[in-house]
């Protein structure tokens, strides 16, 4: 029997607007957005910020569950996901995904670097990186996204926006200080080539 399932599996991550998921799409590869771990707006304990849920704390996110499905697909190539609409900050029901069949593939999002150190002891990572380019241009592409898709009220979109963009450097750190390699989105794009 030919063993099917992926054999490689690559983090991604970067600040919010980086264009982690825009370059998911455009390289082709079955991909796995770890934004659909989020806990839902009413789960208990959220963390708060900006005068909402801190949606850029990992307290807001289900690291467990997210390590396991992305353990899962190295494994057989298919788990279950939550579908997660950001609009209503909650999940909206799950969809089956299969990835067998293909040699590598990304899992994204902006907390992918908490699940580096368990994939690696686990021997399941092929790479982890960290999308890095100009805070301003960040800032503008995640604003124009979020205003498109409605995801919150436009000043609340602004007013987080502009804190995140200040804060951009320290969280880089640290990713990067949990094992993700800083690099550009044509650098990104080049190193998840070399893995195919």
């Amino acid at each position: 029997m030919v063993d099917d399932k992926p054999s490689k599996m690559i983090l991604l991550t970067g600040p919010s607007g980086s264009g982690k998921s825009r370059l998911s799409r455009l390289l082709g590869l079955p991909s796995l957005n770890l934004d659909n771990y989020y806990h839902d707006h009413d789960y208990p304990g959220m963390p708060q910020r900006f005068g909402i849920v801190d949606w850029d704390s990992p307290l807001s996110w289900n690291k467990e569950a997210a390590l396991e499905a992305v353990t899962e697909l190295t494994r057989s190539g298919r788990t279950e996901v939550p579908i997660y609409d950001i609009s209503t900050s909650s999940r909206t029901g799950s969809e089956h995904v299969d990835m067998t069949g293909s040699s590598v593939f990304i899992a994204e999002g902006i907390f992918a670097a908490e699940l580096v150190e368990e994939l690696k002891e686990r021997g399941v990572l092929a790479d982890a990186l960290c999308i890095t380019r100009p805070r301003l241009q960040t800032f503008w592409f995640r604003l124009m996204r979020d205003l498109s898709e409605s995801r919150k009220p436009p000043l609340t979109l602004l007013r987080r926006g502009w804190g995140l963009m200040r804060d951009e450097p320290e969280q880089i750190k640290k990713w990067v200080a949990k094992g993700c390699r800083p690099v550009s989105v044509s650098e990104a794009a080049d190193c998840v080539r070399s893995h195919v």
